[in-house]
């Protein structure tokens, strides 16, 4: 089936997570990419390579090889995008740096994803998965644990999948740029950076602050009556169904249901709190699940990813697919992530034979590149996406975020709110930068009416209402393109839009239970939550990945279409590197709250003075064992490297342990649990990982800043968020109805004070 990026051809050199996991995501999407992988194969033999080469070609080249040099020159000289995810200046090393490939093929696109960024002081450290967590607080465990001594690994590789999310979103808009008559540019996502985005609205400023007890929203994992467990949440999401079905309104009485209450009197919320523990033990976790659901609230089994790659909504979703791979045999694995109406995409083929390909890709080369264009270059654009319009119908953090990624390209973003949901909106200052605000009231005839007048102008629309809660006000994709037929439409939620429970609600902590991660987090006991949020902010990126895929289609074609991501959908490309399920598959990743590493050369030690994770191959044992403390260290492997390794780092402080790994070129660094240091670092703030910047109403406050840098079109953190509803006038003058405000502020169909941004 088409797919938006037909016609583009790609060069990965990646190995291990970062790159192949990048080209897939641009193969899904129609991308002719062309592996190339030393001999001997991928440098990580692991079942994930069937899901990550999927749909690609493969040729092995020795590029230490002077003809197979060459062969790889001319490869990337007839493409249109490079993929790498070296360590800075190794490819220039090897004859394929930056200046070298676009000096030869000025519209190439050239993508890396280093651990740390070339200017980071960091630099040469390698960059292994377990090394990026240890510097970004990815290992501090649970929200509640930040000051815990001890850290806590987890086995999904968040920092290579960020990287590769914000990599694929980077490449399509360099492609839309390109189109325009621009050059190719470089295009740097370092791991180190990209993990901003997934740390998010854990700021500095206005933590999560502690509640009594349950603190009156019910929101937790319970055990169940058959000792599985269930992640509850109440929220606002039809509570008052959820007290009905459960039988307990005879709590009202007592204020066990009053949250107001339950905030000011920790014995209340004590009672509550040991009274829903006993009342989640009266009925099985699926019978919860089920009950629940049927009231309209949020619950979601704390499964195992083996059970979800088999559960009826996974399948018909197609979050989860069928592959027959010539290897495994029918593999279960990650479904497309996003999904373009118009443009589908599809999984192409299996994972190919090491150099299954070598004679045809031989044969392209021999016969020479195409033609180069002879089209003028334009003059840089100042943004990827100046002129583009957005309108963000979004609430909380995925739709939010897809906004935000939108108008860090440029866009023009205005977001809508509900001026009657609360007095606050979520997260405001963190997702809503760059972005004008606008307290609207859709449910009105005269809110609709200015949306309309808004659309007019309007290149995208993106909204996360649960299915068809939309279109029941009248704004759905079908509404919305009869009046602009070019509109791309972004919908947003959390199971998907087709399958069983499309309609659903679900926010991140039940994406999580269902598919797997918080089971795998917990191990053996209580189910836990990852460090960060992060299939919120991950299928946010995916959606703005859509959008600049459909952007690109609308300018070859004219068309518009719209597009669907998922929470779901994510939390199966984060797992890419786990979840493959096949006849004989074994399920033996890190798990559980004890977990320190996937083994022993790649694991945190306790040092005397703290916590210090490296991480080298078996390969590296002879450097390591020139390390001063480590000596005989070669000689060891499993259990017994893992025990002498434990004993000999406890009597070594941690900066001396990182500086003599550093020396021999062992991937090592110090654990940090804590955001505000990770926030307050001086390298950090030079380069707008973390901004501090005044906000109207609140003063100064640290956020997150963007991380893929482009070489022509940079990245913007835009203006501060603003305070809600404030540019009402401004937006309603845009479509000559600024004298009708006061109106419609005494009407209730427009907000401009009593509305507060919320961190929370």
């Amino acid at each position: 089936m088409a797919g938006a990026l037909d016609g583009i051809k790609v060069i990965d050199f990646g190995q291990y997570v970062a790159g192949p996991l990048t080209g897939m995501l641009l193969a899904d999407q129609g991308a002719d990419v062309i592996k190339v992988d030393p001999p001997g194969g991928p440098r990580w033999d692991t079942p994930a390579n069937a899901t990550w080469n999927r749909g690609k070609r493969s040729i092995v080249l020795d590029l230490k090889n002077p003809v197979d040099l060459q062969r790889a020159r001319a490869l990337v000289k007839s493409s249109d995008v490079l993929i790498e995810n070296f360590r800075p200046r190794v490819m220039e090393r090897i004859g394929l740096g930056t200046k070298t490939l676009t000096d030869a093929n000025p519209k190439l696109i050239y993508c890396s994803m280093p651990g740390f960024a070339s200017d980071d002081p960091r630099s040469g450290v390698p960059g292994w998965e377990g090394i990026i967590a240890a510097a970004s607080t990815t290992m501090r465990g649970p929200r509640a644990s930040e000051t815990a001594s001890r850290p806590a690994y987890t086995a999904i590789p968040i920092a290579s999948s960020y990287a590769a999310f914000q990599s694929v979103v980077s490449i399509a808009m360099a492609l839309w740029v390109r189109e325009h008559g621009d050059t190719g540019q470089c295009i740097e996502v370092p791991l180190f950076d990209g993990m901003f985005t997934a740390i998010g609205g854990q700021r500095i400023i206005n933590p999560y602050p502690a509640m009594p007890g349950l603190g009156g929203t019910w929101t937790g994992q319970f055990e169940c009556k058959d000792g599985r467990w269930v992640m509850f949440g109440s929220g606002n999401t039809n509570f008052r169904q959820f007290v009905k079905a459960a039988g307990i309104t005879s709590w009202d009485k007592k204020g066990l249901t009053d949250r107001e209450r339950l905030f000011n009197d920790p014995e209340l919320a004590a009672e509550q709190e040991r009274r829903i523990i006993e009342l989640f033990k009266t009925k099985t976790a699926q019978q919860w699940e089920n009950l629940i659901a049927k009231a309209g609230s949020e619950c979601a089994v704390c499964r195992t990813s083996a059970e979800w790659l088999k559960h009826p909504h996974a399948r018909e979703s197609k979050a989860v697919i069928e592959v027959n791979d010539p290897k495994l045999g029918t593999i279960l694995q990650p479904g497309i992530n996003p999904r373009l109406d118009g443009t589908p995409g599809a999984v192409r083929g299996p994972a190919p034979a090491l150099d299954q390909h070598r004679e045809e890709i031989l044969a392209e080369i021999e016969a020479g590149p195409p033609p180069s264009s002879t089209d003028e270059i334009r003059a840089t654009l100042r943004s990827a996406l100046k002129g583009i319009k957005v309108l963000d119908l979004c609430i909380i953090l995925a739709g939010p975020t897809c906004g935000r990624t939108l108008a860090e390209f440029g866009a023009s973003v205005i977001k809508i709110d509900n001026p009657n949901r609360d007095t606050t909106i979520a997260f405001h200052n963190s997702v809503n930068r760059g972005k004008r605000s606008i307290l609207l009231d859709l449910k009105s005839d005269e809110g609709r009416d200015i949306f309309w007048r808004l659309l007019e102008d309007t290149d995208v629309v993106v909204q996360n209402y649960r299915k068809d809660r939309i279109a029941a006000l009248g704004l759905g994709y079908e509404e919305v393109r009869k009046r602009k037929p070019d509109i791309i439409y972004a919908s947003l939620n959390a199971y998907g839009h087709i399958g069983p429970w499309a309609d659903r609600p679900g926010h991140e902590q039940f994406a999580q239970a269902t598919t797997g991660m918080q089971a795998r987090f917990g191990g053996d006991g209580k189910p836990q939550l990852q460090p960060h949020a992060i299939n919120d902010y991950g299928t946010g990126l995916m959606g703005a990945y859509g959008v600049a895929l459909a952007l690109l289609h609308r300018q070859k074609t004219g068309e518009g279409q719209s597009l669907d991501g998922a929470l779901a959908y994510t939390a199966m490309t984060l797992q890419s590197a786990l979840v493959q399920g096949y006849d004989g598959k074994t399920w033996d990743e890190p798990r559980g709250q004890n977990a320190l590493g996937s083994g022993p050369l790649h694991r945190a030690y306790q040092a005397s003075d703290g916590w210090v994770f490296f991480g080298a191959r078996v390969v590296d044992l002879p450097a390591l064992s020139q390390v001063p403390g480590l000596e005989g260290v070669e000689k060891l492997r499993g259990d017994a490297l893992e025990r002498m390794l434990e004993g000999r780092f406890r009597h070594t402080t941690v900066e001396q342990w990182v500086g003599k790994l550093t020396r021999v070129g062992i991937g090592s660094h110090r654990i940090v649990t804590s955001t505000r240091e990770l926030m307050e670092d001086g390298w950090v703030r030079a380069h707008g990982l973390s901004i501090t910047r005044d906000h109207e109403g609140w003063g100064p406050i640290t956020t997150t800043g963007p991380a893929p840098r482009l070489s022509r079109t940079p990245v913007q953190p835009g203006r501060v968020a603003p305070r809600p509803g404030s540019d009402a006038k401004v937006i309603l003058a845009e479509i000559g109805r600024a004298n009708q405000l006061d109106r419609l502020v005494a009407a209730g169909v427009i907000r401009t004070e009593g509305v507060t941004a919320s961190e929370r």
